[in-house]
């Protein structure tokens, strides 16, 4: 059944490679599940749930500072509501794509449908670049890019945030549009200002959550972070408080990467190096590659650092970042422990590898939910018209990785005690949704 079911997705959804690499885990994981269960065998939920809601497609013109017309592709995949409103982000960036999106909507069902929050599950974006663009020009793009956007969002609807290429420049851009064409404040976009319906915790919680399932997967071992060599990727977001929580916990980060290549500190990224690239990203727009000039150590250009002996990876770029080779490589030089910061960051071929060598791998979906479970938090926030402190928003956010961990393991653990994280967060993130969606009928 797995395989004709994959070859009518294949058929049906032709060239969009990174959205049957997503459907064929899910798939792998709750088949036997389904057969046990033929409630969602006779409904065909699994069919129904591969099937965006809707997709939004729209032209997206804009000025640039020289006074030539610019024109971008928009897009909004709203993938499932049964559980809550659309959830998911906003990402600008050229490989920007239907294929990519519609992968990222399908992941965010099930992380959503994980973090026991009632969010539905959606993504989109563009194809526009905003690395060397001006202020201005990403505030024009911006506007455009709402203009259209704002007829099918709102905080019932569909509540965007940011992703790749979308911080909290863009967010803000994005906001006074909305709020311009709608006349109304309300919480429709997630990862705002503190100061106009942000949520302390948000910019740190993917990084942070992601930390946190990986104490969570250590604690089975009776292990901790404490004196442990991690291997990070990527130098935005999720990266810089993947880091920033390691050395809180006593872990010791020697690694970060950019497009460009990675850097290799054998002493450690401390609180003062972190802040350096911090400034270097989120203000200079730098390259990773001036850390490696700053504090003398090696550089590696084209390269990811997967080669870098270690206990830990956290992959905290891009999709597919880890393939088979990598995998082989990272096990070799004696990680034991992967957790997922960015999106779908293995291949199918290093998560067998993964499994294979029954290490702790914690996917993506459940490893990175951090990012949306505050989201959630903050939509919350805007409905009561409150502002939690920072203690308590981030003893939520650590209450809900722990319980994503818990449903991993309920759904995930074997007779021999192993626990198949991908199996278990497939699992609990799919029956949630099918259950709501069989009670809501044929729709």
């Amino acid at each position: 059944m797995p395989q004709e079911f994959m070859k009518r997705i294949v058929e049906g959804h032709a060239g969009e490679t990174e959205f049957h690499q997503a459907v064929h885990e899910v798939a792998s994981s709750v088949m036997l599940f389904i057969r046990e269960n033929p409630k969602y065998l006779n409904a065909k939920i699994l069919e129904r749930m591969v099937e965006p809601e809707r997709i939004i497609i729209f032209r997206v013109s804009w000025v640039d500072d020289k006074g030539e017309i610019q024109v971008n592709r928009g897009y909004r995949v709203e993938m499932n509501s049964a559980i809550g409103p659309y959830k998911g982000g906003l990402r600008f960036h050229p490989t920007v794509s239907l294929s990519i999106l519609k992968f990222l909507a399908f992941e965010q069902v099930f992380k959503n449908s994980l973090t026991a929050l009632p969010l539905g599950g959606g993504k989109g974006g563009s194809n526009f670049d905003p690395k060397g663009k001006s202020d201005n020009e990403v505030m024009r793009f911006c506007q455009s890019f709402m203009t259209e956007l704002a007829r099918h969002i709102g905080p019932d609807t569909d509540v965007p945030a940011g992703d790749i290429g979308v911080g909290g420049r863009e967010i803000g851009f994005l906001y006074g549009q909305y709020k311009r064409l709608r006349n109304e404040f309300t919480g429709i976009l997630t990862g705002k200002g503190l100061n106009w319906g942000g949520s302390l915790i948000r910019p740190e919680a993917t990084g942070y959550g992601c930390v946190y399932f990986a104490q969570e997967m250590l604690k089975t071992k009776g292990e901790s972070l404490k004196g442990k060599i991690c291997t990070v990727s990527g130098s935005g977001n999720v990266a810089q408080y993947t880091v920033e929580k390691l050395i809180q916990l006593g872990a010791k980060a020697v690694t970060l990467s950019d497009s460009g290549g990675y850097i290799y500190d054998p002493d450690g990224i401390c609180e003062a190096k972190l802040a350096f690239v911090m400034e270097l990203k989120n203000v200079k727009r730098g390259r990773i590659s001036e850390y490696a000039k700053k504090y003398n150590c090696r550089y590696f250009e084209k390269k990811r650092p997967w080669e870098v002996k270690c206990d830990i990876a956290f992959p905290s770029a891009t999709q597919n970042e880890i393939d088979e080779a990598s995998a082989k490589v990272l096990i070799a030089s004696g990680c034991r422990c992967v957790a997922e910061g960015a999106n779908m960051p293995s291949t199918p071929e290093a998560v067998k590898i993964f499994l294979k060598e029954k290490i702790l791998y914690g996917l993506g979906k459940a490893a990175n939910a951090g990012g949306v479970a505050v989201s959630g938090l903050e939509m919350s926030q805007n409905s009561q018209r409150l502002s939690w402190s920072r203690e308590e928003v981030d003893a939520r956010l650590q209450q809900i990785m722990i319980k994503i961990h818990e449903s991993c393991v309920k759904y995930g653990k074997d007779e021999k005690g192993f626990i198949n994280y991908v199996k278990g967060a497939n699992i609990a993130g799919f029956a949630k949704v099918a259950d709501a969606m069989l009670d809501q009928g044929v729709v």
